[in-house]
């Protein structure tokens, strides 16, 4: 499975994110990385681009509604149907809202890297 992990807005961390891509990349996935402050239309690009299987994005800002509100309608817009997740800076609270916006999951402030690739890995199962 083929995973695009970006960052979008103007969150200009992202060590978090680079941690989490060398332990799905040691999990046996491949894995690309848009870089930093990505717009949502550069992230669905690049995932039609380089064929992702799964799109994450990585919020620190406190954005995360609006961003992925905006996400769903770049989805919907551009017909791109692939699972996209969303974690980093995530209040427990917001995790419902982010699910009825589209994301397939999202992980809230506390998710372990293990409990993403965990995530991953049966997400890949179901694919095949």
């Amino acid at each position: 499975m083929k995973i695009l992990l970006s960052k979008p807005g103007l969150d200009g961390h992202d060590v978090g994110v680079k941690v989490l891509a060398h332990a799905i990349k040691n999990a046996g996935f491949e894995v690309a990385y848009t870089g930093l402050r990505k717009s949502i239309e550069d992230i669905v690009n690049m995932a039609k681009d380089i064929e992702a299987d799964v799109i994450g994005l990585s919020i620190l800002s406190g954005t995360h509604l609006i961003l992925c509100e905006r996400m769903k309608e770049i989805m919907n817009k551009n017909g791109l149907v692939i699972p996209w997740l969303v974690g980093g800076n995530i209040p427990h609270g917001d995790v419902a809202a982010l699910l009825e916006l589209g994301a397939t999951a999202a992980f809230p402030t506390g998710t372990t890297v293990e409990e993403v690739v965990g995530y991953l890995n049966k997400l890949d199962s179901k694919k095949t």
